[in-house]
């Protein structure tokens, strides 16, 4: 499960296009997963969108990771 919001799902020659805004730290791994899981037919692009404020939990994730709790 990753933390995310699919905005858009169009049909383009034959293949699904779905068009999402996902924080970049959920990104890592994506690929080996997206191909696992469609047999090695998928790809996938990533753009900058924008800066947000992560939510408490993850923040307090972060902190203490940081500090080594």
């Amino acid at each position: 499960s990753r933390r995310g919001q699919v905005y858009a799902m169009d049909d383009r020659s034959g293949a699904k296009v779905v068009k999402a805004k996902v924080p970049l730290s959920e990104m890592f791994g994506y690929i080996g997963d997206l191909r696992s899981s469609t047999a090695g037919r998928a790809n996938f692009s990533m753009v900058f969108d924008s800066y947000a404020e992560v939510p408490s939990s993850v923040a307090q994730a972060i902190i203490d990771e940081r500090n080594g709790n």
